[in-house]
């Protein structure tokens, strides 16, 4: 069955880095765009970073440009997220989807505490 199971999260500091992995299983990784999104307690989900499938374009919420960068493995059938100078605003839990027509897969999400 479809799985996407994330890590690398956890507490870090103001300014700190962190890179999050979402392993996928169960579907043709290379033929999905893959997201991250990320939900903070009270808002909606947002996006966060997208890579597209075969191209590797990728798309970037201006709250993170220039500080997160999404890339993915497909031999590894990962989607990783590296995220640096980090801002007690981008606590959250991530999520990793994965989308191609219909299919839409998600994550159950990993936290992420950015605090002093």
């Amino acid at each position: 069955q479809v799985q996407l199971v994330e890590s690398g999260g956890g507490l870090v500091q103001p300014g700190g880095s962190l890179r999050l992995s979402c392993a996928a299983s169960g579907f043709t990784f290379s033929s999905y765009t893959m997201s991250w999104y990320r939900q903070a307690p009270g808002k909606e989900r947002e996006l966060v970073a997208r890579i597209t499938s075969f191209t590797s374009s990728t798309t970037y919420a201006d709250s993170v440009k220039g500080r997160f960068s999404i890339s993915r493995d497909n031999a590894k059938n990962t989607v990783y997220l590296q995220m640096n100078s980090l801002k007690p605003e981008d606590t959250a839990v991530y999520y990793c989807n994965a989308q191609r027509f219909r299919y839409d897969y998600w994550g159950v999400g990993t936290q992420v505490t950015v605090s002093s």
